[in-house]
């Protein structure tokens, strides 16, 4: 007998909401716990080699990076065949998950590295969100959301609400789109509703 696989999750992060973006698509229900990172449960901790979100439990294994929950879930059922994206598309990803959320972290937690040059960072940024916006037609790889989309777009909202005003004064009206489609999207509704704090003794609540 199988057991529902275990989601550890924190709403708000974009490593999270993609792997529940994925798990969403790919139609696969798991048992949903929220985590707060100020106070991890300890059966998070006894779970997660990275002690980080997402961290997926199955019957046969571990998977501790967004990224692998992601091509699991899709592996197993891919209905919007967002896995069927081009080559380069995995490289921006990986500019992504690199230089633009390095530089993310030090435009947006500009207290945690006062050595840093947070001018210097929000133009790295700047520029790989000038690079997606060239390409955005209306999506990544066409008119169809790939999985580079739903792997990236969480990471752009979340530098969105940085400065929002400065953000929507900028020259990127396809990325805008883009994001303010996604944001009002029932995809985007349906990963994001608020929970409690998972606690050890709690009825099991389940995503989708």
């Amino acid at each position: 007998m199988t057991t529902t696989p275990i989601l550890y999750s924190f709403r708000r992060c974009p490593y999270a909401m993609r792997a529940r973006l994925a798990l969403l698509s790919a139609g696969i229900r798991v048992e949903l716990r929220e985590i707060v990172l100020r106070d991890k449960a300890p059966e998070f901790l006894a779970t997660s080699p990275t002690g980080t979100v997402p961290c997926l439990k199955t019957d046969k294994k571990i998977i501790d990076e967004s990224l692998h929950i992601m091509a699991w879930a899709l592996a197993k059922n891919d209905p919007e065949t967002l896995m069927q994206q081009p080559a380069q598309a995995y490289e921006l990803m990986a500019q992504c998950d690199g230089p633009f959320k390095h530089a993310l972290d030090r435009t947006k937690y500009k207290t945690r590295y006062p050595n840093e040059n947070p001018e210097h960072h929000l133009k790295t940024a700047s520029d790989f969100l000038t690079t997606l916006n060239d390409q955005l037609a209306p999506n990544l790889y066409g008119e169809s959301l790939k999985l580079a989309d739903i792997a990236i777009l969480p990471f752009v909202r979340q530098f969105a609400h940085i400065d929002q005003t400065w953000f929507y004064a900028q020259p990127w009206p396809n990325l805008i789109h883009w994001l303010d489609t996604f944001k009002a999207s029932d995809r985007f509704a349906n990963i994001m509703p608020k929970y409690k704090k998972w606690e050890t003794d709690d009825q099991p609540i389940y995503f989708p």
